[in-house]
């Protein structure tokens, strides 16, 4: 369902200086840039259910606690046509109230105008969800 939703609904990014980051209900999504050939044995990424650490050719592009607890062992992560990592945080509280207002403790926070957008998303997705599962059950 989630990625029905995305594609019907777009993501509100939150942009910083390596990139961007967004979240469903479920799912945070991270997407740092990377210079263009970059191989995935340049590429370490630590993540666990609380903190996550990325460096790329020997640079630390960030490391920390992440605002919210995830599931540790399904956190994924992607290099894409050797520029682009793509990261995906299962989250462990799947409530739509539960929209992080940044990836890290005290670190890329999403600006207002963003937090209310990404906060009226995750309002629109439980809605779409428990319309669709009510008529799901009336079929």
């Amino acid at each position: 369902m989630s990625v029905h939703f995305e594609e019907r609904s777009g993501v509100i990014p939150c942009k910083t200086a390596w990139g961007s980051w967004y979240q469903t209900m479920e799912e945070v999504f991270i997407e740092v840039n990377v210079p263009l050939g970059t191989s995935a044995k340049e590429v370490k990424c630590n993540i666990g259910s609380k903190q996550i650490e990325l460096h790329v050719k020997g640079q630390q592009i960030f490391k920390g606690k992440l605002l919210g607890s995830t599931v540790g062992d399904e956190a994924t992560w992607t290099l894409e046509d050797k520029k682009l990592i793509r990261i995906v945080l299962m989250k462990t509280n799947r409530e739509a109230g539960n929209c992080w207002q940044s990836l890290l403790e005290g670190e890329y926070a999403a600006d207002p105008w963003v937090q209310d957008q990404m906060q009226r998303k995750l309002t629109l997705e439980r809605f779409q969800r428990e319309v669709w599962s009510i008529s799901s059950a009336d079929i």
